[in-house]
C-alpha cells in the first residue's frame, strides 16, 4: 500500500453553485455524465422555454461533477475546455479544488476504482425507486482519499493516460482484426459462389425445390418450449448459415399444434418479414426438430436432393449472387418493416455444380468457418484481457506502485 497521507475530500474540494435563473430567451447547453468514469458530454441544446427547470447551474473548466442518481455506477467527471460554461441541473453537484492540494484528473481516476465505487454504492440513499440510488454531497465530502503531493498526482495522471492510450490503441487494433476476421468467410463464400465453372448450372429457386411454404404465428407464451413440447420458431432462430432452435416460443397447451409445420433436417429457412437487415437471412436445419414449427415470418424450402443439397443452397442463397436479387425485391415503407414474398423467392437466381462438388465446397467452407470461429474466440479472450488492463493500472497507481 502507498504511504501517502489520507485526507477527507471535504478538506481539499468545495461545493460550488453558479446558480442562474432560467431565461426564456436564452439557449442552454445541458450536460450529462457517462457511466463508469467515461466523462461528461453535451446532452442537448435547449431554449429556456423548453426546460421545466426554473434554475440551472453553470460549470467551468476544471470543475469536478457527478450525477447523484448514477454515482453508484461511476458517473463522475471533470469539465474540459469544450464543456466550459455549459449547464447542469441540481442533480449534478459541482466541486472545485481548494488550497491547490488536489488535481481533479487524479480525483477522476480515483473514482474509477471498483473499491471506491463500492463505498459510493453503500452510501447511496433513498426510499423510493426514483431516489434509492442518489449519492448525497455529505457522503461525497466525507470520503477519504490517499493523497500524494500535487506534483506526484500529476505525474501519476500522466502515466495513467500514457498507458490508457496504449491500451486504447491495442483495443483499436483488436477491433480492426475482428472486423477483418468477419470478412474472411464472407469473401471466401462470395468468391466460391460467383466463380462458376462450365459444370455449374444456372436456375431459379423454383427449379430446384420440391415445396415452399410459410408457417403459423399464434399467440405464444413468452418463453422457450420445454424439451419435448411444441414451440414456434422466432425469426432470430435463423442466423446467417446458422440455425438456432433455442430461439422459439412455447405453444400454449390451449392451442392445437400443427405437426406438419415442424422442421426437419435439410429444411432451408428464409426470414420473410422484419427489419431490412433481417429479411432474406438463410439457414438450413441441421437435425429434425418435429415439435418446433415455423412461423408465418419464415419461408421453408424443401429441395430436390437429386440436384442440390440443402447446405449448399443455404450457402448459395447467403452469397451476394442470390442476395442482390432479394435485396432489390424487398418491399416496405420503412427499414423497420420490409417483406419478401414466396414469388420473389421462387424467382431468385441460383447456381450450383454437380453434387460431388457441392459436398466438397460445403466441407471446405465448414472447415474455414471452424477456423474463423476459433480465431474469434481467441480475439474475444484478448478483448477481455485488454478490458482488465486499465483497472489493473489504476490499482497499481493508487497503491503508489506506478
Amino acid at each position: 500500500m502507498s504511504k501517502w497521507p489520507i485526507v477527507t475530500l471535504g478538506d481539499v474540494v468545495a461545493l460550488v453553485q453558479r446558480e442562474e435563473k432560467v431565461n426564456a430567451t436564452k439557449e442552454y447547453r445541458l450536460l450529462g455524465v457517462r457511466l463508469e468514469g467515461h466523462g461528461a458530454f453535451l446532452r442537448e441544446n435547449v431554449m429556456g422555454t423548453q426546460t421545466a427547470a426554473t434554475k440551472l447551474f453553470r460549470v467551468s473548466t476544471g470543475d469536478f461533477i457527478y450525477s447523484r442518481l448514477f454515482a453508484c455506477r461511476g458517473a463522475f467527471a471533470t469539465i474540459t475546455d469544450e464543456l466550459n460554461n455549459c449547464y447542469v441541473s441540481s442533480e449534478f453537484p459541482t466541486f472545485v479544488p481548494v488550497n491547490d492540494e488536489i488535481d481533479v484528473e487524479f480525483l477522476k481516476y480515483w473514482f474509477r476504482l471498483p473499491t471506491v465505487i463500492a463505498i459510493v454504492d453503500s452510501d447511496c440513499t433513498g426510499s423510493t425507486p426514483l431516489t434509492r440510488n442518489r449519492f448525497k454531497e455529505k457522503f461525497f465530502l466525507a470520503l477519504k482519499i490517499p493523497l500524494p503531493p500535487l506534483t506526484e498526482q500529476r505525474r501519476i495522471v500522466a502515466r495513467i493516460e500514457e498507458l490508457a492510450a496504449q491500451i486504447n490503441e491495442a483495443k483499436g487494433l483488436r477491433k480492426q482484426a475482428g472486423e477483418e476476421t468477419e470478412t474472411i468467410y464472407i469473401h471466401k463464400l462470395d468468391l466460391t459462389m460467383t466463380s462458376h465453372a462450365k459444370s455449374w448450372r444456372r436456375k431459379t429457386i423454383n427449379d430446384i425445390i420440391d415445396s415452399m411454404d410459410a408457417g403459423w404465428s399464434p399467440q405464444c407464451d413468452d418463453h422457450p418450449a420445454k424439451e419435448g413440447a411444441y414451440g414456434v420458431l422466432k425469426t432470430t432462430a435463423v442466423q446467417w448459415c446458422d440455425f438456432q432452435p433455442q430461439h422459439n416460443k412455447a405453444l400454449p397447451s390451449t392451442l392445437t399444434p400443427m405437426p406438419e409445420l415442424g422442421v426437419k433436417e435439410g429444411d432451408v429457412l428464409v426470414t420473410r418479414a422484419g427489419p431490412r437487415k433481417r429479411v432474406g437471412v438463410v439457414a438450413a436445419v441441421r437435425q429434425d426438430n418435429p415439435k418446433l414449427t415455423i412461423s408465418d415470418k419464415l419461408i421453408r424450402l424443401r429441395v430436390n436432393r437429386s440436384i442440390i443439397i440443402p447446405r449448399f443452397l443455404e450457402l448459395s442463397l447467403s452469397s451476394s449472387f442470390s442476395q442482390e436479387h432479394i435485396i432489390q425485391k424487398k418491399t416496405g415503407l420503412a427499414d423497420a418493416q420490409v417483406n419478401i414474398s414466396q414469388t420473389i423467392l421462387k424467382s431468385t437466381p441460383i447456381a450450383f455444380p454437380p453434387l460431388s462438388e457441392q459436398h466438397r465446397i460445403v466441407s471446405e467452407l465448414d472447415a474455414l468457418q471452424t477456423e474463423v470461429d476459433a480465431l474469434k474466440r481467441l480475439q474475444a479472450e484478448t478483448a477481455a484481457e485488454l478490458d482488465a488492463l486499465l483497472p489493473a493500472v489504476l490499482d497499481y497507481a493508487f497503491k503508489g506502485k506506478l
